[in-house]
């Protein structure tokens, strides 16, 4: 050890100062360059390991995708998978991206919308493309929101987050940019034929809720209301035509005769559940129309009797080989249209509902009189719209009730035009101490399984009303059940509504409960506090035989 002490000193002596500073720089830059390469190299593996993880998932992928249906392939295998995607300021060129599809979470959305718009890939397969819901809708509302003439869309408050695309993807919308939230309210509980049900309503409109509930406390203080089900079957109404109104006639005689039988058991070929229970057939010239009346188990049916009715079109055809199917649809069904066909023979389900109000209900709870319900609803809902030419108009507002039930349950809310047929009767018994009440609605077109009752928030509300899907021992008795509650809750409405006519007190309770009170605070201040008039000249504190009371 001494030894070397020696020649290191002995070497330094003889080392200039100014050598030794360029030695010492030299060591220190070989190290630091030394190191930044061992360290690079030891990340670099992990980096290697994690894109081969995402390229055999990716191959896993494809694979399923392959092998599997188009539409349940994508729902199964991405179902509720949101892949982190490239973010970049920099957009790539589209030679550099197109490319990369196959593995879209490698591009930005920027990149995909630039894709887009080139023309590669249509708007409209954004899900199939990315295979993710939630960013194919965000992507989506982007491009179009750039190709509008508000640029709003793309910033908007529409939501998009947390919605159950995959359910909606090829069964109940296209183009998706995002979701409508709608506030859902309960009216009741109702007492109906035994069962206590409360009802979820989803609406907009304030106090129609609040109404309702007032209708069902009514009806509870009297025992509950009683439905019925008087008839079943949805409907279908072919236009098929021919040469001559002599062949035309003569389709019409075989229909109407042997025909029926073969019509029947060809359409009854189509489906385990669709049944034919009657056709009736009208010339108009040399046109044909058929309507098909069949039962559809707890569906709503029109696809369910859509299939049947080809198939049976084509029994048709076989004898009549001159016959041309005009229209699958000829208008003779009616659907979503108001037409006298479906109040008078009926669409869907046809319900009855009825309760008893005792006297002093009516004055507690309805603020109103038996006699001045009884006038008021002879005058408005008969008379009324009498006077106004109505077609199953005869009521104050089903139309409200029944379609925020649909909406609620999953139901098509176009089909109100003709489920809300409604005829209202009022009636005094029992000299006077009660009021008896009674709905009929001859079209109320529901089921309990497809179109928008597979949505899982819709499903929640068939869950609640214990209505959801098939019934496991007797078809179609869910979507009766729906109905009955349906035209219960379309009654209870019609009470309270026409108990607040009567009492002058329909505009007072708007202005009370569906005004947002911090946008309209200066306008309420010049509204007069005065009501709408009551049914009858002189308001009176204690109830007087065909007047109302003032609440």
């Amino acid at each position: 050890m001494r030894i070397l002490d020696i020649l290191l000193e002995t070497y330094l002596a003889d080392v200039p100062p100014l050598v030794i500073t360029k030695w010492l720089i030299f060591s220190l830059c070989l190290s630091l360059f030394l190191n930044t390469y061992l360290i690079n190299n030891a990340k670099q593996p992990k980096k290697n390991q994690s894109r081969e993880t995402i390229e055999t998932k990716e191959d896993d992928i494809k694979k399923h995708l392959v092998t599997s249906s188009p539409r349940h392939s994508i729902v199964s295998t991405l179902k509720h998978k949101k892949k982190a995607h490239h973010h970049s300021d920099v957009i790539r060129p589209l030679d550099e991206c197109i490319p990369l599809l196959s593995t879209p979470e490698y591009l930005s959305d920027e990149e995909i919308i630039a894709i887009v718009q080139s023309g590669k890939i249509p708007a409209y397969a954004l899900e199939k493309v990315l295979g993710d819901f939630e960013r194919a809708v965000f992507i989506r509302r982007a491009l179009i929101s750039r190709d509008s003439m508000t640029h709003t869309l793309e910033g908007s408050l529409l939501p998009v987050k947390n919605y159950p695309y995959d359910k909606v993807m090829g069964a109940c919308c296209e183009n998706v940019i995002g979701y409508m939230p709608i506030p859902v309210g309960v009216a009741g509980p109702m007492v109906i034929d035994g069962d206590t049900v409360h009802i979820p309503m989803a609406t907009t409109e304030g106090c129609l809720v609040a109404s309702a509930a007032r209708g069902c406390k009514a009806i509870n203080a009297g025992g509950g209301a009683i439905t019925i089900i008087t008839a079943d079957g949805m409907t279908r109404g072919p236009c098929i035509g021919f040469p001559t109104i002599n062949q035309a006639a003569d389709c019409k005689s075989w229909i109407e005769e042997e025909g029926g039988v073969v019509l029947t058991e060809a359409f009854n070929s189509t489906s385990r559940f669709a049944r034919v229970r009657k056709l009736k057939v009208a010339l108009a010239g040399r046109l044909v129309y058929i309507r098909f009346t069949t039962t559809t188990g707890d569906a709503m049916g029109m696809n369910m009797i859509s299939k049947g009715c080809e198939k049976a079109l084509s029994k048709i055809s076989e004898r009549y080989p001159d016959m041309q199917i005009i229209s699958l649809s000829g208008n003779y069904c009616t659907d979503k249209k108001p037409a006298a066909i479906n109040w008078i023979e009926g669409r869907g389900k046809s319900v009855v509902s009825e309760a008893v109000i005792p006297r002093e209900t009516v004055e507690k709870v309805l603020k109103s009189t038996v006699n001045a319900l009884v006038e008021l609803n002879i005058s408005k809902n008969l008379v009324g719209s009498a006077m106004a030419g109505s077609v199953g108009g005869f009521n104050a507002h089903a139309a409200n009730i029944l379609t925020a039930i649909y909406i609620a349950t999953g139901q098509d809310p176009a089909q109100n035009v003709e489920s809300s047929n409604c005829i209202t009767l009022m009636k005094s018994i029992n000299n006077g101490d009660a009021l008896h009440i009674s709905c009929t609605m001859p079209c109320i077109e529901v089921g309990t399984l497809g179109g928008g009752t597979i949505l899982p928030p819709q499903q929640a509300m068939l869950d609640f009303l214990g209505v959801r899907g098939p019934h496991p021992t007797e078809p179609g008795k869910n979507a009766q059940r729906l109905a009955r509650i349906i035209c219960a809750s379309v009654m209870a409405g019609e009470l309270s509504l026409c108990a607040a006519l009567a009492a002058g007190h329909l505009v007072k309770a708007h202005m009370a409960h569906n005004r947002n009170t911090q946008n309209t605070a200066a306008a309420a201040a010049s509204i007069p506090t005065t009501s709408t008039p009551p049914a009858t000249p002189i308001e009176r504190d204690t109830p007087v035989v065909g007047s109302c009371i003032k609440s």
